[in-house]
């Protein structure tokens, strides 16, 4: 009798200011993702995305894997992980050797992307990704696979994204206290890509625009590859307190109301539409005009699609990026972001939700859940090209796996 097949299974963890997700997909032997399991905790211990208190970031962790466990029915060993926050840098790299047996292998691929990533990075910062953007052999440049080419001469091109040591090591200490392995810490940015954007926009030019709580996430694409990313502190934390202090209403209602009745655009709010608005204390709530609320978060929006614009066109990638913008988030939810995005930045925006996996409607239907499903679609390649080991297992007893070896085998 043949050995009977474990399932693949990939874990995706989305550490958030606001909440923490994890996501279980299963790999089908066609190598699509089935989301099977899904586990989310409300997040007390981050600020823009950086561990503040381990202490509640490991609980939410714990919370929020033991309820994507109970889902999936299946143990959870390790994760993919996504990073984030204003500590993150990116810089842009050359590096150049020379091919050994005049034939481009694995092995010049690796030594060109090492002698790449030999830049000076400041002593509290580590490289978290080489992201290659282009090859050259010789004179001839725009290669993306260079393995099995000849040539004298390989250059490579990369994106090189680092991120503060002790915010990397604080993540990594929060999973790990939950019993759990990091197979791997990637961007979130980086992830929501691999889950809202085609491959046509990357090669058009696009900006992936990650609107969360604690940041807003940008991400350029131009001819495939990622050519610019930065960080943004302007993000729903910070409408969600103009809200309570503008209404005088607690920070918790604020957040409801928002999520309820906001909208970022205040032409687009009726103006014989009221909201009912709890007060502080025991004050009785009172009635407000929902445009009231509409001119309080257009206000933020605005800035931030400002910010946006300011950074594109400081990089020098504005006119780069025909195919517009693509927001995704939980903040990308709200009414009317997308028509103030286009009247302010001047280009095309839609929003993105995630492709490339299939199951629960709940994740693959919903902008919020972006980089975690990213972050499934990241695991899955990685398993696929054998650079990473299986990180999950089906629920079932030791004896059960002897059993079935023996009978595969004999």
């Amino acid at each position: 009798m043949a050995k009977r097949p474990e399932k693949s299974l990939v874990v995706g963890l989305d550490i958030g200011t606001s909440k923490i997700v994890a996501i279980v997909g299963e790999v089908q032997p066609d190598g699509q993702v089935e989301v099977i399991g899904l586990g989310s905790h409300p997040s007390r211990g981050l600020k823009r995305g950086v561990v503040v208190d381990i202490e509640s970031t490991e609980q939410s962790i714990q919370r929020a894997v033991e309820e994507a466990e109970l889902m999936a029915d299946c143990e959870i060993h390790s994760v993919f992980a996504g990073i984030a926050g204003a500590h993150v840098r990116s810089l842009n790299s050359h590096g150049a050797v020379a091919i050994r047996d005049k034939e481009v292998t694995e092995g010049d691929l690796e030594r060109v992307l090492e002698s790449a990533r030999a830049v000076a990075v400041p002593a509290d910062q580590r490289i978290v990704h080489v992201l290659p953007q282009e090859y050259v052999i010789d004179s001839t440049d725009g290669i993306r696979q260079p393995v099995g080419m000849s040539g004298v001469r390989l250059e490579a091109r990369v994106h090189l994204v680092t991120a503060a040591v002790s915010a990397v090591q604080n993540v990594t200490k929060c999973v790990a206290r939950c019993g759990l392995q990091v197979d791997d810490l990637i961007l979130q940015q980086l992830a929501s890509s691999y889950a809202v954007l085609s491959d046509d926009e990357k090669d058009l030019g696009i900006a992936l625009v990650d609107i969360g709580a604690g940041t807003t996430d940008v991400a350029v694409f131009t001819e495939g590859a990622i050519r610019h990313t930065m960080c943004i502190p302007i993000a729903g934390d910070l409408v969600t307190n103009d809200i309570a202090v503008a209404l005088r209403t607690p920070t918790v209602h604020a957040e409801e109301i928002k999520i309820k009745y906001a909208c970022a655009l205040e032409q687009m709010a009726s103006t014989d539409e009221t909201i009912q608005v709890p007060s502080v204390g025991d004050r009785p709530p009172r009635r407000l005009e929902r445009q009231t609320l509409a001119q309080v978060v257009e206000a933020r929006y605005r800035e931030l699609f400002s910010h946006v614009h300011k950074q594109l066109r400081q990089s020098g990638f504005e006119a780069m990026i025909p195919a517009g913008l693509v927001l995704t988030g939980g903040g990308s939810k709200m009414e009317g972001v997308v028509e103030l995005a286009e009247e302010i930045l001047h280009m095309p925006v839609r929003l993105g939700c995630p492709q490339g996996v299939v199951g629960l409607s709940e994740v693959v239907n919903n902008e919020i859940h972006a980089t975690g499903v990213g972050l499934l679609i990241y695991g899955s390649r990685m398993e696929a090209s054998g650079r990473r080991i299986m990180i999950g297992r089906s629920r079932e007893s030791l004896w059960t796996r002897v059993k079935s070896w023996f009978q595969g085998d004999f």
